[in-house]
């Protein structure tokens, strides 16, 4: 398996992370997680971080590396998962990369550049003034192509986009691709909806003493915000601007609106391998031919 890099996508609540998990103790591999939000320590509940006890002493890394009040780029993601990566291979295991962040997947894997541009502190100036919508329709204008995988209410990914757009006329998206030795298995659960809702409820109490927590620790509003999705949600709740319940009923269409995006990312990658998160048999089958292409693999407990 050396050089051979397993690869496992698909939209948020689909079981990722329990398949990587059982996959690495399947192949003797170790996890690299590729979640935008995961990198940040204390945002556990919230992004939906896998916990000690459900690594099952698979070895983890790419969580809890950043500090949530600055930023942690795709840059960051690249050099520290190269950097994993490599001591993987040392160990004589198989690097398993996880997570629905498919701008970081692709970028680590080739398939997709990332520019080089520094920050335009003038022109982040003049744009913080602007809206998320304001910001989101001069995008759709000057790149309609990005605007169609970004998150229209995220004001930081925004003006990351317009000032990269502004030096070199468009953010890269996909190039063609490239093999190196990168296998995908991607999950893509019939009742998505159902999956979400009911990871929500379990956890809409825990991601409110969560963002708490954060607030009470230092980390302001605004920059929950710009986290997205739970902690935006909860920033609005814990400043009286929604309800509990409009909080959970907001969250619940964003989250979905946000799986769709993933969806959307992921399908212009044409060597992903699409599963239904319950067939293991099935997954376990491709991912030893394409990894192997032998009858077995020695698995950790032999």
């Amino acid at each position: 398996m050396k050089n051979k890099v397993l690869v496992i996508v698909g939209p948020t609540a689909s079981g990722k992370s329990d398949l990587a998990v059982r996959l690495a103790k399947k192949f003797n591999g170790e996890i690299i997680s590729a979640d935008s939000r995961q990198v940040y320590r204390g945002l556990d509940i919230g992004s939906g971080k896998i916990t000690k006890k459900e690594m099952e002493g698979v070895p983890h890394y790419l969580l809890d590396v950043a500090d949530p009040k600055k930023q942690f780029s795709v840059n960051d993601f690249v050099t520290k998962a190269t950097k994993a990566v490599t001591m993987i291979y040392h160990s004589d295991r198989l690097p398993i990369v996880v997570g629905g962040t498919g701008f970081y997947i692709d970028a680590l894997s080739g398939r997709s550049g990332f520019p080089d541009v520094s920050p335009n502190k003038p022109l982040r100036k003049k744009l913080e003034t602007k809206t998320a919508k304001e910001l989101f329709r001069t995008l759709k204008k000057k790149d309609p192509r990005r605007a169609k995988n970004i998150d229209a209410n995220n004001k930081v990914r925004l003006i990351r986009a317009l000032e990269i757009v502004a030096k070199i006329g468009r953010v890269p998206l996909l190039t063609p691709s490239v093999n190196r030795n990168f296998v995908y298995i991607g999950l893509k659960p019939d009742n998505l909806d159902q999956k979400i809702y009911k990871r929500l409820q379990k956890r809409k109490a825990g991601i409110i003493r969560e963002a708490k927590k954060l607030h009470t620790e230092g980390l302001s509003y605004k920059r929950m915000f710009e986290l997205g999705l739970e902690y935006r949600y909860a920033s609005m709740y814990l400043k009286g601007k929604l309800t509990r319940e409009e909080m959970i009923e907001r969250l619940f269409v964003a989250i979905r609106q946000y799986a769709k995006r993933q969806m959307t990312w992921f399908k212009r990658n044409k060597k992903i391998k699409w599963f239904g998160p319950n067939d293991f048999k099935g997954i376990e089958k491709y991912a030893r031919m394409a990894l192997l292409g032998l009858p077995r693999v020695k698995s950790r407990g032999d």
